[in-house]
This record gives structure tokens, C-alpha cells and sequence, in this order.
């Protein structure tokens, strides 16, 4: 007897693998979105020291105001506005993303804010 087609059997084996394929797709696609959200907010808070790095240079202290009289900068769509507190030699800021539970923090000067450890280098949680 000459068949021709699929069985259903054929039919679901291969739905059930397309799934399965799927189901790690979006996973990794989820995991690189997160990446990107905690990469812009590094990239925000690496802006942010220029700005007050160039700000003290003109007045020699640092500054907690964003835009005018004090730092010229602006953050990435989604990423929240970093709270800047100043510290006794420096400053430290904090940001979130609106599309992720992660913050990340950087400061400078002696006064660690974590999770950021090294002076001037970002880091996030």
C-alpha cells in the first residue's frame, strides 16, 4: 500500500519538539534583554562620573542637581533618574531600570555604596 502524509503521531512528536526549542528561545531571548537593561545602566552611571567629574573641575566640588546649574547629562530611555548623595570626599549614585528589578550603584571618593566595591566602577544587583 503506497501512503502519502504524516501520521499524527509524526505530527505530534514534531510539535512537541518545536516547543520545546521555543521554550529555550525565548528563555535566552529574556536573558539577553536583562543584559542590555544592566548594560545601559552601567554605561548611564560611567556618563554620570564624567559629568561630575567635569563639574568639579569648574567649581571643585560635586553636585546632587541634573541639568541646569548643575551636571549636563541625561539618562537612557528607561533608566530611572540615579539618586546622588554626596559623601565627605566624593558622591554616590544609585539607578534602576524601568523594566528590570536590578539597580546599580557606583561612587566616588572613600564611601563605597554596594554593590559597587572599586571607586568609579559601576556594579549591579
Amino acid at each position: 500500500m503506497n501512503r502519502r502524509g504524516f501520521t499524527l503521531i509524526e505530527l505530534l512528536i514534531v510539535s512537541v519538539i518545536m516547543g520545546l526549542l521555543v521554550s529555550i528561545a525565548i528563555q535566552r531571548f529574556t536573558n539577553t534583554k536583562e543584559k542590555t537593561y544592566v548594560a545601559t545602566m552601567k554605561a548611564d552611571l560611567r556618563n554620570l562620573v564624567t559629568a561630575e567629574v567635569v563639574y568639579s573641575t569648574d567649581s571643585l566640588r560635586y553636585t546632587t542637581l541634573i541639568g541646569p546649574g548643575g551636571v549636563e547629562y541625561s539618562v537612557t530611555t528607561g533608566n530611572t533618574s540615579p539618586s546622588i548623595a554626596l559623601t565627605g570626599d566624593g558622591f554616590t549614585a544609585q539607578m534602576g531600570n524601568t523594566n528590570t528589578t536590578k539597580t546599580c550603584a557606583i561612587f566616588m571618593g572613600t564611601t563605597a555604596l554596594p554593590p559597587a566595591v572599586d571607586e568609579g566602577v559601576p556594579a549591579c544587583r
